[in-house]
C-alpha cells in the first residue's frame, strides 16, 4: 500500500503531463515554468523545440534573501517573477507560454505569474 505522500506526488505527476501535453515552447514563444517547493520557487524560460533552458531563476540565490519581509514565500516568488521578466526582456522576449507545472493557479503561482505580467511579459 501507497502512503499519502507518494499518491499525492503521482496525482501532481499526472497533472503536470496533462498540461505539458497542450503548452509547449518554441523559439517565437517559449514556456516560462514554475516549481515550486515548500520553501522556495524557481522559473525557467525553456525553448521546447531546442531542447535549451534561455533563463532561470530561483529563490535559493543570494539575490532574494532580503526578500522576505513580510509574507516570506508570497514576496519572494514576486520577486522571482519580476527577475525573470527582467531576464526575459533583455533577451528580446516579449511573450511566453505559462506552465504552471501541475499546480493550482493560485497563492505563490498566481503571485509569480501576476509579477511576471507587471514586469512586460504577456502570456
Amino acid at each position: 500500500m501507497k502512503d499519502k505522500h507518494s499518491i499525492k506526488n503521482a496525482k501532481l505527476k499526472r497533472r503536470h503531463l496533462r498540461v505539458r501535453n497542450k503548452v509547449s515552447g518554441t523559439a517565437e514563444r517559449p514556456r516560462l515554468t514554475v516549481t515550486r517547493s515548500l520553501k522556495h520557487v524557481n522559473a525557467q524560460i525553456v525553448d521546447d523545440d531546442a531542447g535549451r533552458t534561455l533563463d532561470q531563476v530561483s529563490s535559493t540565490s543570494k539575490a532574494f534573501r532580503g526578500a522576505g519581509e513580510g509574507s516570506a514565500k508570497m514576496n519572494r516568488s514576486e520577486a522571482v517573477g519580476s527577475e525573470v521578466a527582467r531576464l526575459a526582456l533583455e533577451k528580446g522576449i516579449k511573450t511566453v507560454s505559462f506552465d504552471r507545472g501541475g499546480r493550482l493557479y493560485h497563492g505563490r503561482i498566481k503571485a509569480l505569474a501576476e509579477a511576471a505580467r507587471k514586469g512586460g511579459l504577456e502570456f
